[in-house]
């Protein structure tokens, strides 16, 4: 490639940079849409159920008194765990087809974005 050539391919530089602006900005805001969202599971047949966001923060555990033998506290810590692990995934999950969903609207091929 000659000089000649390098320069001209320089001319495009400011719309490339303009286009990755504009996809970081989107990408941006789906991630922060997504720290909005919240999503649900519970184990223990609805003994317990865990509530995260989108950021896979935990923000709600909720235990069924009523299905639950407070007795049985070991139980109960285990299907603590078992619903936040469950809402953790249903959220990544959703993360990771909210971003592949932006990914495609912004043109990137598929498998361009960490999963």
């Amino acid at each position: 490639m000659s000089m000649f050539d390098a320069l001209k391919n320089l001319g495009s530089l400011p719309g490339l940079v303009a286009k990755a602006k504009e996809m970081q900005e989107k990408m941006r805001a789906a991630q922060e849409e997504l720290g909005r969202k919240q999503v649900s599971a519970d184990a223990g047949g609805g003994m317990v159920e865990a509530t995260v966001n989108g950021r896979l923060e935990l923000v709600r555990i909720r235990i069924d008194k009523n299905k639950v033998n407070a007795q049985d506290l070991e139980m109960i810590e285990d299907l603590v765990v078992a619903a936040v692990n469950a809402a953790q995934s249903k959220a990544a999950e959703m993360m990771r087809e909210e971003m592949q969903k932006t990914a495609g609207e912004l043109g990137l091929p598929p498998g361009m974005l960490p999963g």
